[in-house]
């Protein structure tokens, strides 16, 4: 008996599901049924497998689904029974997954290109910042040297 799993989705595991979803789009199936076939690869449910495709790979793979798509429209990917699935021919699998990592690569090297952006300019709002309290801390430590100067003036005025 299978136990369903629910530790966390490795990169291989995101793949067969990313590669499945894709090939049952490509070959005007559901992504209902994808779903059910990996949950049965990966050992887990098809809630899981849905719940990760949608919450978190498919905002990755919208080029790839589009791609998908026009080759279900223009007759590239045949419908296929689902037991078919594991027949799909490995080079196709593995350009389309080059073709996934490559998009999901630009992606994060874009996101954090921008996001170094975004570090660079706190970056430059905390050194203006720190600055301005210099200033006041000196201003603060003038002002306190100068209320000890008036103090002792005051209490050696009134000793004597």
């Amino acid at each position: 008996m299978n136990t369903t799993r629910q530790d966390a989705w490795s990169n291989e595991e995101d793949m067969v599901l990313t590669e499945t979803v894709l090939n049952y789009i490509r070959n005007g199936n559901t992504q209902l049924e994808a779903f059910k076939d990996v949950a049965k690869q990966l050992s887990r449910t098809p809630a899981a497998c849905g719940f990760r495709w949608n919450a978190t790979l498919r905002k990755q793979c919208q080029d790839a689904i589009q791609q998908a798509k026009e080759e279900r429209k223009k007759g590239i990917g045949k419908p296929k029974e689902r037991e078919n699935y594991a027949a799909f021919d490995a080079s196709d699998q593995i350009a389309s997954t080059i073709s996934i990592l490559e998009k999901m690569k630009s992606g994060f090297l874009l996101s954090n290109g921008e996001a170094q952006k975004q570090q660079q300019k706190q970056l430059q709002i905390l050194r203006e910042e720190n600055e301005k309290l210099k200033e006041q801390l000196k201003s603060y430590e003038t002002a306190w040297k100068e209320m000890g100067n008036l103090w002792n003036w005051v209490t050696n005025k009134y000793k004597s």
